[in-house]
């Protein structure tokens, strides 16, 4: 069995291609861009897709090629997530995990 955490740093590139459009002139890593980090860090962790979100809370944004640390955090089967950039809370939520 693995740790109880997990944690890696993202940082989306300003290249990507979900930027121009979300939003023109002044770009936000879209919410859906860091539930796909979620899932790739939860497929490093555990070897398990994102199943389900139950529960995700957008707090305050990412701006492109900005570092944040992704937390993964074992809750009874279910993973708590938590993505903070300097300290300030970024998104948290609540996610299954599925083979």
């Amino acid at each position: 069995m693995s740790s109880t955490v997990y944690q890696r740093d993202i940082c989306v590139a300003a290249d990507h291609p979900s930027l121009p459009g979300h939003f023109p002139g002044a770009p936000l890593v879209p919410g859906v861009v860091l539930l796909e980090q979620v899932a790739q860090a939860l497929r490093e962790w555990r070897d398990l897709r994102m199943a389900r979100v139950l529960e995700v809370k957008f707090v305050a944004p990412l701006l492109p090629d900005e570092r944040a640390t992704l937390d993964l955090i074992d809750a009874a089967g279910r993973v708590r997530f938590e993505i903070r950039r300097d300290g300030t809370l970024l998104a948290r939520g609540l996610i299954e995990g599925a083979p």
